[in-house]
C-alpha cells in the first residue's frame, strides 16, 4: 500500500469508527457490528504503526491508553478553578436569591444538576485536545492528559479549529460502570469502590493510561474557564449561550439544566431533580444556582475563596424504603458476634445495598427492628449502609423478634458477654481459639492494605486456600508456592506467581505494619504505628510491662492491658516465633519522627495535587503530627486539597485553619 492510498484508508477508517463510536456510547444505536468495529480498529491500529507519520493525536486509537507514566506533573492553571459556597436548605437558598435580588432587580439564573465526580480542565490549541488536569487546590492540578483521552466524550477535536480555549468539567463514573467494575472486583478478591466518585478519582489517577481506559469513564462539561468560542472572537453575553455554543463544539454539556427567574420556578427545579437523583444514569450530590449573565457575575464579584454569584444546594443523605428478609451472623476476627440485616436490594446513593449492619443485640432493641419489618436505609457518611428506622405502620403481624445465639454460628462452641468497654464492649464473643470465621477474618486482616499489604489475598482467595488445605493458620502463608496456587480455581500461572511475590515482599513490611496485622484488641493502624516507633523490637513488646505501653502517647489503660494480655499469650508466642522463623521483620523500618509538628493534630479532605491521602499521613506522623478523621475545635489544621467536602465546611464554622499541599509542604520545610 502506498503512502497516499494508506492515508485515504486511515482518513475513512477514523471517520467510521468515531461516528459509531459516538453512537454507541452516546445513543446506543451502532450502525456495526462489534465485530467489524474490532476489526476497523485493528486495522487502524496496524496502519499508524506501518505509516508513523499519519499518527495523530486525535486519532481513535488515542483513546486505549498509551505508555505507563511514572508520574504526574504538575500544570497550573490560568484561571483559577474555584469551588462553591454550600447551601443546606431552601431558606438558605431564598437568602442567596434575595441578595442578588438586591443588587440586580429580578436577575437570570442557571439552575444546574452538580454532578458528582471529578473536576478537570480541558485544553485545546487550534481546535485539537493538548492538554487536560485535574482541578488540585484550584491552581495547580495534575497533569492527567493521557487518561482524559481514553474519556470518550472528550472530543479529541473540535468541530471547529478555534485557536485557543479551555473548558472544565466533572469526569464521572456512570453507575452501571461502577456496578460492573465492583463485581469484577468482588470476584478477584479486591476491595470494593465505596461510590462512583471515589472509583473515578481513582481511575483518572492511574499511572497506567490502559487503566483508566478500561474503566470507562464519562464527563459533563459545565464552564468556559477563556478562550474564544466564536472565530471572530466576540463574547458571549450569558451562561447559557456559552454551554449551548460549547455543545455545539462536540462537548457533552449539563443535561437537565435551566434558565429561570422566579423562585418558586427554582425551587421546584431543584427539587424536581433531587426526586430523579434515583432515576439518573450518574451521581449527583446537589444543585448549582448560579446567575446566568456574565456581565452581572462582574458586578456581584468573587469572595476570599469562592464567588458570590453562585451557590450549591447539597440535599440531605438519601434514604430508602426496603425490607429486611433476615438477620444473619457475622463473627469477626476478635470473635465478637454481629447481627447483619439481608434486605431486599436496594439503588441507595451510587451503589446497590443488600446488607447493612445492626451492630449489637441493643441496637436491634433500641429500635425495635423485626424480620420481616419494612426499614429505611441511609449512608453513613455516604459509604456505610445503616437502618435508621422502622415503619411500624407497614407491619402486617407476621414480624419475628430477633434473638442472639447461645452458641457461635461458626464453631459451635458458646458464647459470653463481653462487657470490658472499648469499641468491643457488651458484645457477645466466641472465645474458642479455633474458631474457622476467627481464622478467616484473622487471616484477611493479617493480608489487608493497612496490615501487610499482601496484594490479592483477599476474602475470597483466603477461603479458597482453606478450603484446599493450603493454609491453616497465618504462619503458613509464607509456605505457600506458586505450584500449590496455581491450580486452584480463577487462578494461574502468573496471578500465582504475583500472589507469592506479594506475599514475599511482605516480609520487609516492618513492626508498624506487623502490630497492626496481629489483630490486638484495641491496636488500629494509629496506635501500631505509635508503639512500634517506642519499642523498635518486637522483643521489646513482649518484654514490655503494663507501665511501659501506658506511658506512650495516646495508649490509655484499657489497650496497655490488652496489649499486656497478648504479648503474655503462649499461642502469641507461637505466632510470633513462626513468622520469624518465616523471615517476617519484626524491627521498626520508620525512623523515629521530627518533632516539626509535634502537638499538632491535621484532618485531611479532598484530593491534593502532587500526594495521595496515605503519602500525605506519613508526611504528617513523620514529622511528629497527628492525622484524624473528623474536624472539632481540637483539630489544629485542615489539609484541604481538590473536591473537599463537608469537613472543609465545618472546618470554615469552627474557624480551624485550611491549608494547601503547597503550604503544608513549606510548614515541614519541603516548599
Amino acid at each position: 500500500m502506498t503512502k497516499q492510498e494508506a492515508e485515504a484508508r486511515i482518513r475513512q477508517l477514523r471517520d467510521v469508527i468515531e461516528l459509531n463510536s459516538k453512537l454507541y456510547y452516546e445513543k446506543d444505536a451502532p450502525l456495526i457490528s462489534d465485530y467489524e468495529y474490532d476489526a476497523m480498529f485493528r486495522e487502524l491500529s496496524d496502519l499508524e504503526a506501518a505509516f508513523p507519520e499519519l499518527d495523530s493525536p486525535t486519532s481513535p486509537t488515542k483513546r486505549v491508553g498509551g505508555r505507563a507514566l511514572d508520574k504526574f506533573e504538575k500544570f497550573t492553571h490560568r484561571v483559577r478553578m474555584g469551588s462553591l459556597t454550600d447551601v443546606f436548605s431552601y431558606d438558605e437558598l431564598r437568602e442567596f436569591y434575595d441578595r442578588m435580588a438586591a443588587a440586580l432587580g429580578k436577575p437570570a439564573y442557571s439552575v444546574e444538576p452538580k454532578i458528582d465526580g471529578l473536576s478537570v480542565s480541558l485544553i485545546y490549541e487550534n481546535g485539537v485536545f493538548v492538554r487536560g488536569a485535574t482541578r488540585g487546590d484550584g491552581l495547580v492540578g495534575e497533569d492527567v492528559t493521557e487518561n482524559l483521552r481514553t474519556v470518550r466524550s472528550i472530543p479529541l477535536k473540535l468541530t471547529e479549529p478555534l485557536p485557543y480555549l479551555c473548558v472544565r468539567g466533572e469526569v464521572y463514573m456512570p453507575r452501571r460502570v461502577f456496578d460492573e467494575l465492583n463485581l469484577a472486583r468482588e470476584d478477584e478478591g479486591l476491595p470494593l469502590f465505596a461510590n462512583p466518585r471515589n472509583a473515578a478519582a481513582g481511575s483518572l489517577r492511574q499511572l497506567d493510561p490502559k487503566i483508566a481506559a478500561s474503566r470507562r469513564l464519562e464527563i459533563f462539561v459545565f464552564n468556559l474557564q477563556e478562550g474564544s468560542l466564536y472565530a471572530d472572537g466576540r463574547p458571549c453575553k450569558t451562561h447559557s449561550e456559552s454551554l449551548d455554543r460549547l455543545a455545539e463544539l462536540g462537548f457533552t454539556t449539563l443535561p437537565d439544566r435551566k434558565t429561570l427567574t422566579d423562585f418558586d420556578e427554582i425551587r421546584a427545579h431543584v427539587a424536581s431533580l433531587g426526586e430523579r437523583r434515583p432515576e439518573l444514569s450518574f451521581d449527583m450530590d446537589g444543585a448549582v444556582l448560579k446567575l446566568d449573565d456574565l456581565a452581572e457575575r462582574v458586578a456581584i464579584g468573587e469572595g476570599t475563596s469562592t464567588p458570590k454569584w453562585a451557590v450549591a444546594f447539597k440535599y440531605p443523605p438519601e434514604e430508602k424504603e426496603t425490607k429486611l428478609l433476615s438477620i444473619s451472623i457475622q463473627v469477626g476476627r476478635t470473635g465478637v458476634l454481629t447481627p447483619i440485616a439481608d434486605l431486599e436490594p436496594v439503588r441507595l446513593a451510587g451503589s446497590t445495598v443488600s446488607r447493612a449492619t445492626l451492630h449489637n443485640d441493643g441496637y436491634i432493641r433500641e429500635k425495635d427492628i423485626r424480620i420481616g419489618d419494612t426499614v429505611v436505609l441511609r449512608k453513613a457518611g455516604e459509604i456505610i449502609p445503616e437502618v435508621v428506622r422502622v415503619l411500624p405502620e407497614k407491619r402486617n403481624g407476621g414480624e419475628e423478634i430477633f434473638r442472639m445465639p447461645d452458641v457461635c454460628p461458626s464453631c459451635g462452641h458458646p458464647v459470653v458477654r463481653d462487657s470490658t468497654g472499648g469499641e468491643d464492649g457488651a458484645a457477645l464473643r466466641c472465645t474458642y481459639p479455633g474458631c474457622p470465621a476467627q481464622t478467616s477474618r484473622s487471616i484477611v486482616h493479617f493480608a489487608s492494605k493497612g496490615a501487610m499489604n499482601i496484594d490479592g489475598l483477599g476474602p475470597q482467595m483466603v477461603e479458597l486456600l482453606l478450603a484446599n488445605g493450603k493454609i491453616r493458620e497465618i504462619p503458613d502463608l509464607y509456605a505457600l508456592t506458586a505450584e500449590e496456587v496455581e491450580p486452584l480455581d480463577r487462578m494461574g500461572k502468573k496471578s500465582a506467581e504475583n500472589l507469592i511475590a506479594a506475599i514475599e515482599r511482605s516480609k520487609s513490611a516492618g513492626l508498624e505494619r506487623l502490630l497492626y496485622a496481629l489483630g490486638i484488641r484495641q491496636v488500629g493502624e494509629v496506635a501500631a504505628e505509635e508503639i512500634a516507633g517506642k519499642m523498635r523490637t518486637l522483643d521489646a513488646c513482649f518484654s514490655a510491662s503494663f507501665e511501659d505501653f501506658a506511658s506512650i502517647p495516646d495508649i490509655g489503660e484499657i489497650t496497655a492491658t490488652a496489649l499486656v494480655e497478648f504479648f503474655a499469650s503462649e499461642k502469641t508466642r507461637a505466632l510470633c516465633d513462626a513468622l520469624v522463623a518465616a523471615g517476617v521483620k519484626t524491627e521498626a523500618v520508620k525512623e523515629k519522627s521530627a518533632d516539626t509538628l509535634a502537638g499538632l493534630t491535621f484532618v485531611l479532605t479532598g484530593t491534593l495535587p502532587t500526594m495521595t491521602r496515605d503519602e500525605a499521613t506519613e508526611s504528617i506522623k513523620a514529622n511528629g503530627g497527628k492525622v484524624s478523621g473528623s474536624v472539632s475545635k481540637k483539630t489544629s489544621y485542615v489539609l484541604a486539597g481538590e473536591e473537599a467536602g463537608s469537613k472543609l465546611t465545618k472546618a470554615r464554622e469552627l474557624g480551624v485553619p485550611v491549608l494547601s499541599e503547597e503550604e503544608f509542604l513549606k510548614m515541614i520545610g519541603k516548599g
